[in-house]
């Protein structure tokens, strides 16, 4: 899908056909649209396509006519009906008369650019726009990552008490995701320093006080990354030992009971057997059955008490 907005007196506008100072988004683009694209503003077809690839790696590339910034985004996908926290490649290039940027995915990195009333947002002030691209997704990762962190912490309630395996898998699946986020901030960090280096992209005050704000909130969701996946790890490690536990704790009480029973069970299937009445304590008593019964029952509380006592149960 092909885009074209520019800004007009603090508003974003959608146009019809580019224009000077205009940004061009390209999401998960038809072939036709990237040769058009490429035919227009001269651009290599294969650094138009890097950001189609989920495994491209993030770089800058600085060509004759146009620059190419190549980060990796937080997504989110679904899984069996879970969010699935993912990485995926951002295109920004940078040409004479506009930005063009490529994804695979609609992402809210970008689409509260799009929204009619963006503030502080102007096409024309090209390194701006795309330090404020940069700003926004280091922005996404914190607040995934505190999503992600709030996560396990439920995941962690339900651990206390379980034995099966299902919310260690989950805590896997978040441990994969901090893993994701952490090898894309890194990447991440060594283009926006290479931005910073740069004199391709020509940068004023502001926007040099801004990149550097993109670097540290790049540094902070990298330490807190890092962070909850040392968390998760040795969350992991304790839990599997308490479900291991639980599950022990159960069969030490099924043990318990089985002995218990067994009391009555005795008694009963001796009774039970097929001889002669001769000899069996209350077979000629009319209260015999009911003797039975409440001493086998006395005999199963005795049982239950002493087990008690030795803190078996």
């Amino acid at each position: 899908m092909k885009k074209i907005f520019k800004t007009f007196e603090a508003e974003m506008r959608q146009l019809n056909e580019p224009e000077k100072d205009c940004w061009i988004s390209l999401v998960k683009p038809t072939e036709k649209e990237l040769a058009e694209v490429t035919e227009q503003y001269c651009i290599e077809p294969d650094d138009l396509r890097a950001a189609l690839d989920e495994e491209e790696r993030s770089r800058i590339e600085l060509e004759d006519n146009y620059t190419l910034i190549l980060v990796d985004i937080p997504a989110v996908e679904k899984s069996k009906g879970k969010d699935v926290y993912v990485t995926e490649p951002l295109g920004i290039i940078l040409v004479k008369d506009a930005i063009i940027t490529v994804c695979l995915e609609e992402t809210p990195v970008l689409y509260s650019l799009k929204q009619k009333h963006a503030n502080e947002l102007r096409t024309h002030m090209r390194t701006r726009f795309v330090l404020q691209i940069l700003y926004r997704n280091a922005s996404l990762y914190l607040q995934y990552l505190r999503v992600i962190n709030k996560l396990s912490d439920k995941i962690e309630q339900k651990l206390h008490g379980s034995t099966e395996n299902r919310e260690l898998i989950e805590l896997l699946e978040l441990e994969k995701s901090l893993v994701y986020f952490t090898t894309s901030l890194r990447s991440n960090e060594v283009v926006l320093e290479k931005l910073l280096k740069s004199d391709r992209v020509k940068k004023y005050p502001e926007d040099q006080d801004l990149l550097e704000d993109v670097i540290v909130e790049n540094r902070q969701a990298i330490e807190m990354a890092s962070i909850y996946s040392g968390i998760l790890s040795g969350m992991m490690d304790a839990f599997a030992s308490v479900i291991s536990n639980n599950l022990n704790i159960v069969m030490k009480f099924l043990a318990v009971m089985t002995i218990v029973l067994a009391v009555p069970t005795i008694i009963f299937s001796a009774y039970g057997m097929n001889v002669a009445g001769e000899g069996m304590p209350f077979a000629d008593s009319p209260w015999g059955f009911l003797a039975i019964i409440l001493i086998s029952l006395a005999i199963s509380i005795v049982v239950a008490y002493y087990l008690a006592k030795r803190k078996m149960f």
